[in-house]
């Protein structure tokens, strides 16, 4: 069964720093083909989609396209800041493999 990306507060509060929704605009977690392990994540700042799954958290939203949906099925978004630079980042159980990049994932 697959169940919908979640998205952590620590993101949501992210993307209130940054303005994201005063802006008009979503964070958009895609997945699309290519990167070092065959797949790879599109994180950007976009406009919501008619069809997009719409997450909401402190008033922001996070999108995710119907064709990424179900290569992030019970996945985290989440953000992190390391001394290598603040990021969104995804947890995704159904990779079998990442890259060092953080990127890029095979199933």
């Amino acid at each position: 069964m697959q169940l919908p990306p979640k998205v952590t507060d620590r993101a949501f509060e992210r993307l209130a720093e940054i303005g994201a929704a005063t802006q008009g605009k979503a964070l958009r977690v895609a997945v699309e083909g290519g990167g070092c392990s065959g797949f790879q994540y599109e994180i950007a700042l976009d406009q919501p989609a008619e069809d997009d799954l719409v997450l909401e958290g402190h008033g922001q939203k996070v999108v995710v396209d119907n064709i990424s949906l179900p290569f992030l099925s019970n996945a985290v978004i989440d953000f992190t800041e390391e001394l290598i630079g603040a990021r969104f980042v995804i947890d995704n159980p159904n990779a079998t493999s990442s890259c060092g990049c953080g990127t890029s994932f095979s199933m």
